[in-house]
């Protein structure tokens, strides 16, 4: 009884001395942040920006702080519930600030009133409760195309005998006490992230619909949300590495140097399954925000991961293939095709035109195979694909005899030959695709924001967007609508248990 005893303390202890040290860390951040955002003009970080620049970077300190705010409550709510079981000695919260006197939504914005009354009227002392009034909350709701407010009306009830008072509480909001329903948050947030419309566009939209919602709360609410939804993308992150087969790519996205008013180069990596329908399998796609390229970020995503990796001819990948993490190589015949294509389109190559026919007989297999299970596609690969693959192989070989050692056609047969083994791994498995075309149609969407975001304004910001981005995106993949999808789980998450968030993972999602 005593150890049993000792071993909750030490636990406890332990635990207090980790919110400690993280409170610590995200105090010292938001320091940063703010003499960032409020700090003397030399202070600034962002003092060099102009334009949409400085702009843009305005909104990602402004999500940051409310990111850490919100993380910031939660820590020292985590200390209050311990400090009755084991010693503290984390930092108490700062003190609350005034909250800023809320504009009244627009008057002429149509009402939806939702009436929430106790369902028992009788006090417990047997007399019957008298409704002496009620309490009004507004919150701004969104559809597509259309702005409600909604009212919320609490009756006030009291027994006029032992003046008990009953009142039913606000249903739980992912922002508590703002104003914003999960409509609204939505629609931002796929704004955002899915069509591209950094918050002082958003702002003029607003403002074109007659509300007067600043830049500043479009970015509060941006923040909150994130922190709200990345234990859903640490979900996804987790079954990610459970899957038997993943595709895996890259791509920059430039991050502020606001000191220095320029950029230097960050990375977003995706993770995908695979783009066969398997109902077994779940389509998720996850976005990682990395501050390079190199092989370490694909080792810490992968390092529970024993299963094959689908992938370019990137270095930083080599290293996984080893006996130290036991993961399959399987190459891309997209690359080695695409290495002819431009040739035979540059020079009009006989020999590429060749072998482009060639490997377009295996894609035509694959057409016709896609929808079959993996026992039966890999059946029919054996069957008709392993012959052409011997044969373009051998044909292969035969030509770079032929031809000047260092030419561009030399080349591309002599990438062709030394991927082999990876290129045709397909062969071996049915459910491993025969290219990565798959991840990096994913990776477009990046690409397109990258023309408006125009950079991440920090690291918090790029591991924010990419945790929205995988559940945007995984959604899509899954059929749903991103808007729909998002406003049901930003609806749920309140009230969803550690537990049971897998049920609002874009695979597993079934609209409330």
């Amino acid at each position: 009884m005593v150890r049993e005893l000792q071993d909750t303390i030490s636990r406890l202890e332990g635990t207090v001395r980790y919110i400690t040290a993280r409170y610590e860390k995200l105090a010292h951040e938001m320091a940063v942040l703010k003499r960032s955002a409020y700090g003397k003009k030399s202070e600034r970080l962002g003092g060099h920006l102009v334009g949409e620049q400085a702009k843009l970077f305005e909104e990602s300190v402004q999500e940051d702080i409310a990111g850490v705010e919100l993380e910031l409550a939660q820590l020292d709510q985590q200390r209050k519930e311990l400090s009755t079981t084991a010693p503290s000695t984390a930092q108490s919260a700062p003190p609350a600030k005034s909250a800023p006197k809320r504009t009244p939504l627009p008057a002429h914005l149509p009402r939806v009133q939702i009436y929430h009354e106790p369902r028992n009227t009788t006090c417990k002392c047997g007399c019957a409760l008298r409704r002496m009034g009620e309490e009004i909350t507004e919150k701004l709701d969104y559809a597509p195309g259309d702005f409600t407010v909604e009212q919320h009306i609490r009756g006030r009830w009291v027994c006029d005998e032992c003046e008990t008072f009953e009142q039913e509480t606000m249903p739980a909001y992912v922002i508590d006490k703002g104003s914003a329903t999960p409509g609204l948050l939505a629609q931002v947030l796929v704004n955002k992230y899915a069509d591209h419309l950094p918050h002082y566009r958003q702002e003029a939209i607003f403002s074109r619909a007659g509300l007067g919602i600043s830049r500043s709360t479009l970015s509060m609410w941006t923040g909150q949300c994130g922190v709200a939804l990345q234990p859903l993308a640490d979900a996804m992150r987790e079954l990610m590495i459970k899957q038997p087969v993943l595709h895996g790519d890259e791509t920059p996205v430039p991050m502020l140097s606001p000191g220095k008013g320029s950029t230097h180069q960050t990375y977003f990596w995706v993770w995908g399954s695979t783009g066969f329908d398997e109902p077994d399998k779940p389509k998720l796609l996850v976005y990682e925000f990395a501050m390079g390229r190199a092989g370490k970020y694909a080792s810490e995503f992968l390092q529970d991961f024993k299963g094959t990796l689908v992938c370019d001819d990137y270095q930083g990948y080599k290293h996984l293939f080893t006996e130290q993490y036991g993961i399959t190589e399987a190459g891309c015949m997209a690359h080695a095709r695409r290495k002819f294509f431009d040739l035979n389109k540059s020079a009009q190559s006989h020999i590429a035109h060749e072998a482009l026919r060639i490997i377009g007989q295996l894609y035509g297999i694959e057409a016709e195979i896609k929808h079959l299970d993996a026992r039966q596609r890999q059946h029919e690969r054996e069957r008709r694909s392993k012959p052409v693959c011997d044969t373009l192989r051998q044909w292969l070989i035969d030509h770079l005899a032929k031809v000047p050692p260092g030419t561009k056609i030399a080349n591309a047969i002599e990438y062709s030959l030394k991927r082999w083994a990876a290129l045709t791994h397909f062969l071996e498995d049915g459910r491993v695709p025969i290219d990565n075309n798959h991840i990096e149609n994913r990776i477009r969407p990046v690409a397109v924001g990258r023309g408006n975001w125009m950079f991440i304004g920090s690291e918090r910001a790029g591991t924010r967007a990419a945790a929205v981005i995988s559940l945007i995106q995984s959604a899509k993949l899954n059929g749903h609508d991103p808007y729909l999808y998002m406003k049901d789980v930003l609806t749920r998450l309140p009230t969803t248990k550690q537990k049971d968030i897998e049920l609002l993972l874009p695979h597993r999602w079934q609209p409330a």
